[in-house]
């Protein structure tokens, strides 16, 4: 006979995939039902009645879109300059056997492992030192170098399980080096290229610690959250949220879809 304690135990690890995946979504929920709210002070931390007004209004605070443009500017440019640059460090890792390798391999990882304060603050120093005006660049910099790292770790891992006897393949029906590449090895490394600029983007959109160490007079995004919640905060904050989440799931079903048919189109 099924027994309760039977069915718990076949059904542990999807009860427990389910519970982990609602507990991660909760505040997502919070801030998109409180993007709804109309609050009676200056804090939006209780619910009081709903309303659109900041869904109409999204840009109603001052200086709020500046810094979410100011932030997605940044984030898409330390994307593409982070995946340019780690696809190419990722390939040389796996592909090339040069000296100081090992300790590349090693080096490359550490902004992965060091604290962000402290690379906040080593940052800080060299940009003092060596007399650059903190601003946009600085920022820029900063986000290219921290981000680097994961754009290395997520295609190294898809560069790595490629099986090397397609480009053989492709070079013994006179596929040259170039055609190879693009024809050949890009397309079976995307996922990972693609997989490291989205996390790129995401964290540098989301950076606080070391952007605002380097940051001057800039205000991004995350610093203006964090100035306005020593204030009030605005009901637009949760709609900016709501929209980012909702558009990165967007992002990821679209991939889903794209991946699932290429997986239904390919013969058996």
């Amino acid at each position: 006979m099924r027994t309760p304690l039977t069915w718990l135990r076949r059904n542990l690890v999807v009860i427990a995939g389910i519970g982990t995946l609602a507990y991660m979504i909760l505040p997502n929920v919070v801030v998109t039902v409180f993007s709804f709210n109309n609050p009676s002070g200056r804090f939006n931390y209780a619910w009081q009645e709903f309303s659109l007004d900041a869904w109409k209004d999204p840009c109603g605070v001052a200086d709020m879109c500046g810094s979410l443009g100011l932030s997605l500017q940044i984030a898409l440019w330390s994307t593409l300059v982070a995946t340019a640059l780690g696809t190419a460090v990722a390939f040389a890792l796996v592909r090339y056997r040069f000296r100081a390798r090992g300790a590349v391999n090693s080096l490359i990882f550490l902004p992965m492992a060091m604290p962000e304060i402290v690379m906040a603050a080593s940052l800080l120093a060299l940009f003092l030192n060596m007399g650059i005006r903190l601003g946009f660049w600085t920022i820029l910099i900063a986000h290219i170098m921290f981000c680097l790292s994961f754009v290395v770790a997520a295609v190294k891992a898809r560069v790595l399980s490629m099986d090397p006897r397609l480009e053989e393949a492709a070079r013994d029906l006179y596929a040259g080096p170039v055609q190879t590449f693009v024809r050949v090895t890009l397309p079976i490394a995307a996922p990972g290229i693609a997989a490291g600029a989205l996390l790129s983007f995401a964290l540098s959109f989301d950076d606080f610690i070391i952007t605002n160490f380097n940051s001057g007079n800039t205000v991004t995004f995350p610093m203006f959250v964090w100035g306005s919640a020593q204030r009030g905060t605005p009901v637009q904050i949760n709609v900016i949220g709501t929209a980012m989440f909702v558009i990165a799931v967007l992002v990821v079903l679209a991939g889903q879809t794209v991946g699932n048919r290429r997986k239904k189109a390919q013969p058996k």
